[in-house]
């Protein structure tokens, strides 16, 4: 089947440049691998998304899920296996079939890691947050533990111990942090208590969080410290896995280096959103897909319309 564009992904970023491309003459298919939205239907409430004073996230995703509907086909739990460039087309293998494309837009996003312990997916939402930037409003005047050792880990409890929180506490395994000085001097200064040496190993609560078990790593010891909110920061997983095989250019951390067009290095080749890295916020993912879109004018033939 041949097809103008082929928009890889099923978040916000892929939504808007479904959008977009429609409305600057192109035919594109959104190619979602499951149910769409992305990480953002994880949040419980969106308070700094434009237009919506509060939002869940998967009610502002099914909004734009729908209105990206009404203009293009999206192409659901159709997972894309395979892409191979021949001179200037694109040759497209899901798990369902094969497609020839123009042009490419990757919208992949990433995926948060894990502790995998017992509580962690039944409270995310509930108590359970991988973003303060996107969260941390609702734990104002309460007791929150951020658990991670790096830059980021040390950037939320920071920002949530600024934001008005009533008790920020870092969690690491290890007996020092991982992050840069200048951050551990500020995390003091804002009063961020620190819990060396100790794996939280269970979050408990039935409709949120209400307690953590920690282990200490060294006496075996295990304790439970009373928490509202955990926000777990030990990195993200770049959903990067069609962009190596394709040889796209990539950053240390994995994300896709694109330019401000959104162009990666290969001719036809545009990303969006998450996948590239940077702020990582729905507002920025959907400004980035439509430029993505509206720059896959340039290889198609189309006038770019502004």
């Amino acid at each position: 089947m041949e097809i103008e564009l082929a928009i890889i992904g099923g978040g916000p970023a892929a939504y808007s440049a479904g959008i977009y491309a429609v409305r600057a003459g192109i035919k594109p298919i959104i190619f979602e691998k499951d149910g769409g939205g992305g990480l953002a239907i994880f949040s419980p409430n969106i308070e700094n998304y434009p237009g919506f004073e509060s939002i869940s996230g998967i009610d502002l995703m099914e909004k734009m899920r729908l209105q990206a509907k009404k203009y293009c086909e999206i192409r659901t739990f159709e997972k894309v296996k395979k892409i191979q460039k021949n001179n200037n087309d694109f040759y497209i293998e899901t798990i369902k079939e094969k497609y020839k494309s123009k042009a490419v837009i990757i919208s992949t996003g990433s995926e948060y890691k894990k502790l995998k312990i017992q509580g962690e997916s039944e409270l995310q939402g509930k108590g359970v947050s991988y973003c303060a930037t996107c969260d941390g409003f609702f734990f104002k005047d309460k007791k929150v533990a951020v658990i991670g050792g790096g830059n980021s880990a040390l950037i939320e409890a920071i920002y949530l111990k600024q934001i008005g929180c009533k008790e920020v506490v870092l969690i690491h395994r290890r007996d020092q942090l991982r992050a840069e000085k200048a951050y551990e001097e500020e995390a003091k200064k804002n009063n961020i208590k620190f819990l060396f040496n100790k794996n939280v190993i269970k979050i408990n609560g039935s409709e949120k969080v209400e307690t953590i078990s920690v282990k200490d790593v060294i006496n075996l010891k295990e304790t439970k410290l009373k928490i509202n909110g955990v926000f777990i920061s030990i990195g993200e997983i770049p959903q990067n896995l069609i962009a190596k095989e394709m040889n796209i250019k990539l950053d240390e951390k994995g994300y896709i280096i694109v330019d401000k067009n959104q162009r990666t290095n290969i001719k036809g080749v545009y990303a969006a959103g998450d996948i590239t890295g940077g702020l990582r916020q729905i507002i920025t993912a959907c400004a980035e897909g439509a430029i993505a879109a509206l720059s896959t004018t340039e290889v198609l033939g189309k006038n770019y319309p502004y």
